[in-house]
């Protein structure tokens, strides 16, 4: 953390990587529970001599005659192995603001095999971080971190009293077998059920005895045998017929399966229902399983949904995997997080994996590829049909994992409109990099790999580009964000649209061609504190949700004068909205 950016986030606040404790001449003790939470979720920043005041970050120093012996208490703790189960070797860094020294440690994120990392040596002293806070974690989640942690995969644990006679479903393990010698003739041909599923791990002998494994079980089994072993759905699947911002939890889908088979029955369902929905009719090879066609939209739906499949935590019994598909977006979420960070998922190495047995089962059969993610074949599938890049949310903390694949496209007719004032010819990449800075704060280097279709080369090749073209300025070594000179430009080209409409059309219902609207001056006035969509619907007295937000909400949040209090989840249920410093200056002028 550079002295910069140090400043910048003393005039934030504590967040989910960002701890501070006032420790002028001694170590809190609750700086290890902090150290405990950020091992065991995504690492951060636990600063010394920073106290919180109401809510304000104020530098108060570490008292001088303290300083050293603060460093190395709280260091040597660290080092010793006592105090908290597992070693953790750290860095300090000091910085001097105003006369005044900080202390500033970086918790990194411990290895999956060395978490719970837990106080006093016992386990229930295990804390995960969410936003601000440090919680104790429950049972569930203590069990979690166990299994992940386990040398033993549970998906090659081997059940016993579960007979192949009366647990292996005939017709599935008939029908694996089948795409198995069709993709690999050069495999010696074993038509012995038992001889087939020794022969590749899914059957281990214990004392003489062939045992089937638990991956058995969930690949092959019979539908009963699944649910003796697995006392929840495998799969929760809704599909709801409206846009996702016009849905509530409490309303109820049009089509719903709950999949309690084993998993190549419902992967084979799945591939039906999908077919029936799909946009463009298609057919499936009966043989492979697999489209003749290609449109990208059923392969980022097939490797979204076998991911889901193969990757989520069997041993999680509290919670189901889920797909839910809306007309505007399709959701995939599941428990048991990626072990990957979002970069790594972006790389082509080999990742740790959950469940060897069911991805390697997969795999053999051409429906996963060789790491066993296919993230980024959803990236580039889903970056060829023009949509938004898809969003990942690897939560750490709750140990889930949700994929969500928008159809709305990333480069609208204002970013088209912005790009043309630029007088810049852009490269499809660079157009669609400069389309997402153009609605965030900053972005990534992961952000615009994302939305090239997965592609890291490419997105730094055309992040150099950007640069030097003085479009986006660089941030920090990994953070860009649009030039300053482009951000009028961009304010410009919107508060152009919104005075002529869009399509060069006036709002129907809602303005006027020479700015504005009177409902939306009037959310503008109003929302100078996050206010929800249903109190600014009340507000203006609109009842149709989708033409509100459509017409009124959204332009004002692509002016930039509107702002999401909770910008990465945009259907979060505790979304609110409020004015922007932008949305502040033109209340101003207008008045």
């Amino acid at each position: 953390m550079t002295r910069e950016e140090l400043i910048s986030r003393l005039n934030g606040y504590e967040w989910t990587d960002f701890e501070c404790k006032k420790a002028q001449r001694s170590v809190p003790k609750d700086a290890y529970v902090t150290v405990s939470a950020f091992a065991n979720t995504e690492g951060g920043w636990l600063l010394f001599g920073v106290s919180d005041e109401q809510g304000q970050l104020k530098v108060t120093g570490v008292d001088h005659d303290a300083f050293d012996h603060i460093q190395n208490d709280f260091l040597s703790t660290l080092r010793s192995g006592q105090k908290i189960n597992h070693i953790l070797d750290v860095e300090p860094y000091v910085y001097d603001l105003d006369g005044k020294r900080i202390l500033a440690f970086y918790i990194p994120q411990s290895p999956r095999r060395q978490k719970p990392v837990y106080l006093k040596g016992n386990p229930r002293e295990t804390y995960i971080r969410r936003a601000a806070g440090d919680e104790r974690v429950t049972d569930a989640e203590l069990q979690r971190f166990l299994r992940d942690a386990a040398v033993t995969s549970w998906d090659t644990e081997p059940l016993q009293n579960v007979e192949v006679a009366t647990c292996i479903d005939s017709e599935t393990l008939g029908w694996y077998q089948s795409q198995f010698y069709r993709r690999n003739p050069e495999q010696r041909q074993i038509s012995d059920p038992v001889e087939f599923l020794r022969e590749w791990n899914f059957i281990v002998d214990e004392g003489g005895r062939p045992l089937l494994t638990r991956a058995a079980v969930l690949l092959f089994g019979t539908d009963r045998c699944v649910r003796a072993l697995l006392p929840r759905p495998v799969l929760d699947y809704q599909r709801i017929d409206a846009r996702v911002q016009e849905w509530t939890p409490e309303e109820r889908w049009h089509d719903r399966l709950v999949f309690e088979e084993n998993l190549f029955k419902t992967w084979r369902e799945l591939v039906a229902k999908f077919s029936r929905l799909a946009e463009h009719p298609f057919r499936v090879d009966p043989s492979s399983m697999r489209r003749n066609d290609d449109p990208p939209d059923y392969i980022a739906f097939r490797e979204a949904a076998i991911n889901l499949l193969i990757h989520q935590d069997y041993g999680d019994v509290h919670r189901k995997a889920s797909l839910k598909i809306f007309i505007d977006q399709i959701t995939f979420w599941n428990p048991g997080d990626a072990f990957a960070t979002q970069r790594e998922l972006l790389e082509s190495t080999e990742k740790e994996i959950r469940n060897p047995l069911l991805v390697n089962a997969f795999r053999r059969i051409g429906l996963s590829d060789q790491a066993g993610t296919g993230i980024r074949a959803i990236y580039r599938n889903w970056h060829d049909l023009g949509h938004r890049p898809p969003q990942i949310i690897n939560d750490k903390a709750a140990k889930s994992f949700e994929l969500t694949l928008s159809k709305e496209p990333l480069i609208t007719d204002s970013i088209r409109r912005f790009h043309s004032s630029l007088g810049v010819n852009l490269s499809a990449e660079q157009a669609d990099i400069l389309a997402l800075a153009a609605e965030r704060s900053h972005i990534s280097v992961v952000d615009a790999g994302v939305a090239v279709g997965g592609n890291l080369r490419v997105a730094h090749s055309a992040l150099d580009f950007l640069v030097r073209q003085q479009l986006l300025q660089t941030l920090s070594e990994d953070s860009y964000s649009l030039a300053d000179p482009i951000k009028g430009r961009l304010e410009s080209v919107e508060r152009d649209r919104l005075s002529v409409g869009q399509d060069g059309e006036g709002w129907d219902q809602v303005g006027t061609r020479s700015g504005p609207s009177r409902d939306q001056v009037e959310i503008m006035r109003n929302s100078l504190e996050a206010i929800t969509i249903s109190e600014l619907m009340q507000l203006v007295g609109r009842t149709n949700r989708t033409k509100f937000r459509d017409q009124v909400l959204k332009p004002l949040l692509e002016a930039g004068w509107l702002e999401m209090t909770i910008s990465d989840k945009p259907t979060s249920s505790k979304q609110r909205y409020r004015l922007t410093e932008a949305g502040r200056d033109i209340l101003v002028r207008m008045q």
